[in-house]
């Protein structure tokens, strides 16, 4: 995990001009902020350039981060949010899941059928989560994809840590009822691979 006190330092450098610094901080987080819109999205073409108007408007309100509220890579999550949200005022609907990359997501498997089925898994757990209302999406994909608290989700959203815990709670009740007949079916087909 990068260290704040050395993206604070890069971010003032890069507010400065020092392109070489706003280099380091994009490929430092560039990553995460790129998992986390597409997630969000389900588009790698959303994801990309919700990633490039993030640190595009990083760059031009360097001051607008506070490192006393929160780490850079919570900053840059809640822009990224920020973006998405806009974007999806815009176009009036959820984006679609227009482009996945299977292999992303794919679980190593050694038996041919175990691959077959982590693929589809993958693919069909990707579609439900795609297919959550955005603010339940949101939750969970913080939550169980980045890794960030509770706390910090309220903080990061601007909501209360009740209405955060119901979101997720109403997400993995709805993946739960999506992914079911792939849940009894992959145990069915794994016990009789077993046997």
């Amino acid at each position: 995990m990068p260290d704040r006190n050395t993206d604070e330092r890069l971010l003032e450098s890069a507010g400065a001009g020092d392109a070489a610094a706003f280099q380091e901080l994009y490929e430092r987080h560039r990553n995460s902020v790129f998992r986390f819109a597409y997630r969000l999205s389900g588009s790698v073409e959303n994801a990309e350039d919700l990633t490039h108007d993030c640190f595009l408007s990083l760059l031009k309100r360097v001051a607008s981060f506070e490192p006393r509220r929160a780490s850079l890579r919570t900053y840059l999550f809640a822009a990224t949010r920020n973006l998405w949200l806009k974007q999806l005022r815009t176009l009036g609907r959820e984006s679609a899941l227009d482009e996945f990359d299977e292999n992303d997501f794919v679980a190593v498997s050694k038996a041919p059928l175990g691959r077959l089925l982590d693929r589809e898994m993958s693919l069909k757990v990707a579609e439900a989560v795609a297919s959550l209302p955005p603010l339940q999406r949101e939750a969970l994909v913080l939550f169980e994809y980045e890794g960030m608290s509770l706390n910090e989700i309220a903080r990061m959203v601007g909501s209360d840590l009740g209405a955060v815990k119901a979101r997720l709670h109403r997400a993995r009740e709805r993946l739960r009822k999506a992914l079911q007949p792939y849940l009894n079916s992959n145990r069915e087909i794994v016990t009789l691979e077993k046997a």
